[in-house]
Parts: structure tokens; C-alpha cells; sequence
């Protein structure tokens, strides 16, 4: 009889605060990479960083200047990204402190623990997630 007891214990609903604290070092580590990357892109579209030749050079280099004008732009769109991980990952930090991180916003359940290791700022679950693709495949 003990054995169907144990069988039938409710499931997890939230991830215990010792996992909360697992996935808490996970993102930090990963924010302050993603803080350090987004540090090196801003100075590489800034120019603060540049120790080139440009306040004496020739302005006729247009194809040159043209090529800087896109990576610019290029690490712009790389900083903007960083930028939204970065809020992603301090998002998540929020829920771990409200206990509500790992549970997918659509079905309630717990998302798996490998997905976590994986997107650490993941809010929904790969079932709510294929869900989420389906529609758009069909198109």
C-alpha cells in the first residue's frame, strides 16, 4: 500500500529554493558574460576604443568608410540583442526571488531542468514552445 502512496504524491509545482539557487549561479555567470559582450560591442560601435588613423587620414576611403559604417551597425543590431538577453536573464533573476521561476507562462507546468540549463531565461515549456511554432510553420 505504501508503495501506491508514494506512486501517487502531487507533482512538484515549483523547484525547490536549493535548485533555485543552482539556476540563480547559472544566470549570474551568464549575465556577467552577457554584460562584459555587451561592453565590448558598445565601445566597437562607439569608437571609443579606437586607436586608428581617422582624424588624420584621407576622406576618400569610401569603400573603407562604408565597411566601418556597416559594422557598425551590424555590432548596433548585436548590442540591441545583448541587450534584450540581458533583461531577459535579470527577468528571471526577478522570478527565482518571487518563486515562480521554471513554471511555463502558458501551461503552468514546471519546465524541464535540462531546458533551464539550457535557456536559463526560458518562460515557456518545449511543449508550449512547439505549440507556439506550430502556427507559424503552417503559414
Amino acid at each position: 500500500m505504501k508503495e501506491k502512496e508514494k506512486k501517487t504524491e502531487p507533482k512538484k509545482t515549483r523547484y525547490t529554493d536549493e535548485e533555485l539557487e543552482e539556476f540563480k549561479q547559472i544566470i549570474l555567470e551568464k549575465l556577467n558574460k552577457a554584460k562584459a559582450d555587451l561592453k565590448l560591442l558598445t565601445e566597437a560601435y562607439t569608437n571609443h576604443s579606437e586607436n586608428d588613423t581617422n582624424d588624420t587620414s584621407p576622406t576618400f576611403k569610401v569603400l573603407e568608410e562604408g565597411q566601418q559604417v556597416l559594422s557598425k551597425e551590424e555590432n548596433s543590431r548585436l548590442a540591441a540583442r545583448q541587450t534584450r538577453f540581458i533583461n531577459n536573464l535579470e527577468n528571471a533573476l526577478i522570478r527565482i526571488e518571487n518563486k515562480t521561476y521554471g513554471i511555463c507562462r502558458v501551461t503552468g507546468k514546471l519546465i524541464s531542468k535540462e531546458r533551464l540549463r539550457a535557456v536559463p531565461h526560458a518562460t515557456l515549456s518545449i511543449d508550449a514552445k512547439l505549440a507556439q511554432a506550430k502556427p507559424k510553420i503552417m503559414n
